[in-house]
């Protein structure tokens, strides 16, 4: 049984979960590829529940996978998978996963990735028809570990798109994605036109949308919200603009204590999607 340079066992059965038919660790530090190595089209993963969500959705965008021995059981489909597909992997030591991942939070599980670009806002509408529907409007959020913990709250309430701005730099990276937990997987990417197009496509489509403030706005608890809702999220020290606040259809503050001045903004998200989940009666699966 022979080896290629990203580990592919070929001739060989997938490993049935260690002992003598398990594929060894020959892996080396100096062979193993830094994190910034990936191109632009791919996307540097870790997490099992991340590297798990693009098997489950669209495992072709897979191309290699690093893991620990002890994930061998836990992954034996994808590494069945990758075995039928001549889709390479690697079973390495607890150094390379550290340095495949640049962190220690790898979960024993590193994987390259095709990236999933964002589509137009009037593809996203087009896709999404009618009926209930929330979306998140990222207007300045650039924390990867907030865009984690929104992505991963967006799946769980059920909203449909992170909608980014045409000057955000604001994309999915392997920190963001551990975090989410698997939702980058469930939740659409949509790039916008300019910000008065965009409302104004939005608005045809039936959205309302909701500009989202630490104090000033409606009592986020004072009354329905409407089922087809986009969440305008400002920025996670200086908020929202003004002014772009003032132009949108609602404005909503999440009532406290006063004892500390706001939520961060992935917190605050997640209570407002929850809020708009309960209010429109939406029940999903």
């Amino acid at each position: 049984m022979t080896a290629d340079p990203y580990g592919r066992f070929r001739g060989a059965r997938p490993p049935s979960g260690g002992g003598r038919d398990a594929p060894r660790n020959t892996a080396r530090a100096a062979s193993t590829p830094p994190a910034e190595s990936t191109g632009a089209r791919e996307l540097r993963l870790h997490g099992l529940n991340a590297v798990q969500a693009v098997f489950a959705r669209r495992p072709a965008a897979i191309r290699k996978l690093y893991l620990a021995e002890s994930r061998i059981p836990t992954l034996q489909p994808l590494l069945k998978w990758c075995a039928a597909n001549r889709v390479g992997y690697r079973v390495v030591g607890e150094e390379d996963l550290r340095k495949l991942a640049a962190s220690s939070h790898h979960e024993g599980v590193v994987a390259d990735v095709l990236r999933e670009e964002p589509i137009a806002l009037a593809d996203w509408l087009a896709e999404v028809g009618g009926g209930d529907c929330c979306a998140i409007w990222l207007d300045g959020v650039g924390n990867p570990h907030n865009f984690g913990a929104i992505l991963r709250s967006a799946a769980h309430f059920g909203a449909q798109a992170i909608l980014l701005p045409p000057d955000s730099t604001l994309a999915l990276s392997g920190a963001a994605a551990r975090v989410a937990e698997g939702g980058a997987e469930a939740v659409r990417l949509v790039r916008l036109p300019e910000a008065e197009e965009a409302a104004g496509q939005l608005r045809d489509a039936g959205f309302t949308l909701a500009a989202t403030l630490v104090g000033g706005g409606r009592d986020l608890f004072s009354a329905p919200l409407p089922e087809r809702l986009v969440y305008v999220m400002g920025a996670e020290g200086e908020g929202m603009d003004r002014g772009f606040a003032a132009s949108c259809d609602d404005r909503l503050s999440i009532p406290g204590t006063g004892a500390v001045e706001s939520l961060n903004v992935a917190a605050a998200t997640a209570v407002l999607l929850a809020a708009w989940r309960r209010s429109a009666g939406v029940n999903h699966a």
